[in-house]
């Protein structure tokens, strides 16, 4: 069991994640490839995954050192989850690492792992070729193994995002909390999760610190997951809803076939952002970023407000109507606005 504790000050400081973590996702993706089982919807991309990363295939020993980094079940290095980074940014904050917590966390890692020792003995002693080869990997799994599932990936953690803003609403903060997962309840002032996959109780005192929550498309249903030093800036890694992650599969979402993906996702991406925030979330240009925002407000569904020298933009009660799926009166009522919208 593990028992989180919050103070008033921690209440006043949580925080979603502004969008999808590449970090989490990568080693998260990494132990979905090596389960046995996982949800079905991810089937099909298991298998292909698994044709790429096969040991016959190149890209396998190019990619093996995130891979070895990131074990099915357990314990993995907290390095390779840097806080609040682009994925350029974290990649950089990764490979810096000082050598010494390399030497703890891929020793902890080792300890239990005795068969990986060879594979990452360079890293655990800051080798500048083994950390070059794990920048090497780490871009090689995003751009063939996460690539091709990333808009779908996107789309499922903002629909999610949504889904906790509408709870957070209705109820505060308590009721975020005792909805994020079957095995988590809270009550005055702690979260208790009855299953985390660690042996025996801990408790995890946020000392004002307040915590930031993460959902995750690749995270299996089973349980929740914190870093292993309580020391670093807390975190909550919860998964996504199947039933949301099928909702909103990109080629499946009634939005998007109206308004398009990109566009959708920029609407989604429009919860008080930047046009810079959004474009790199979105993975896509500043200026088309820009050209998409720019139709968006012309036809009511976004408002967009200068602040110092930046744009930030907001979803209207038309765009959120939309968002929400219950919005096709809405749309009956401003069909002209959809049509041009898709333009």
């Amino acid at each position: 069991m593990l028992r989180i504790h919050f103070s008033s000050e921690d209440l006043a400081r949580i925080h979603f994640a502004p969008g999808v973590d590449w970090f989490w996702e990568t080693a998260l993706s990494i132990h979905q490839l090596r389960l046995r089982d996982s949800h079905p919807l991810l089937d099909s991309w298991k298998r292909s995954a698994r044709q790429q990363l096969h040991p016959s295939a190149g890209l396998r020993a190019k990619t093996n050192p995130i891979i070895a980094l990131s074990p099915p079940r357990g314990y993995f290095p907290d390095f390779l989850t840097p806080p609040d980074h682009g994925f350029d940014s974290g990649v950089d904050a990764i490979l810096s690492t000082p050598r010494a917590r390399l030497h703890q966390e891929i020793g902890l890692l080792a300890a239990s792992n005795r068969d990986i020792r060879a594979d990452v003995d360079g890293l655990a002693r800051g080798q500048p070729a083994a950390l070059a080869a794990l920048g090497t990997a780490i871009r090689a799994y995003r751009d063939v193994v996460l690539a091709p599932m990333w808009a779908q990936v996107s789309a499922a953690v903002q629909a999610d995002l949504q889904h906790r803003v509408r709870h957070l609403v209705a109820g505060g903060w308590a009721q975020v909390l005792d909805g994020l997962h079957p095995q988590a309840r809270y009550a005055d002032g702690s979260l208790v999760i009855a299953q985390w996959g660690v042996a025996g109780d801990s408790d995890l005192h946020l000392d004002g610190r307040g915590l930031t929550l993460i959902p995750s498309y690749f995270k299996e249903a089973r349980q929740l997951m914190v870093l292993a030093d309580f020391d670093l800036p807390p975190v909550l890694v919860y998964p996504v809803d199947p039933g949301i992650r099928v909702l909103a599969d990109a080629g499946h979402s009634p939005l998007a076939a109206l308004i398009g993906a990109t566009r959708s996702r920029i609407l989604e991406l429009a919860a008080g952002r930047n046009t810079s925030e959004i474009a790199r979330i979105a993975g896509i240009s500043v200026p088309a970023a820009s050209k998409h925002l720019a139709v968006l407000r012309q036809n009511n569904v976004i408002t967009s407000v200068r602040r110092g020298g930046m744009v930030i933009h907001t979803t209207t009660a038309l765009g959120t109507a939309l968002l929400e799926g219950d919005g096709m009166t809405a749309v009956g009522a401003n069909a002209a606005a959809v049509r041009h919208a898709r333009q």
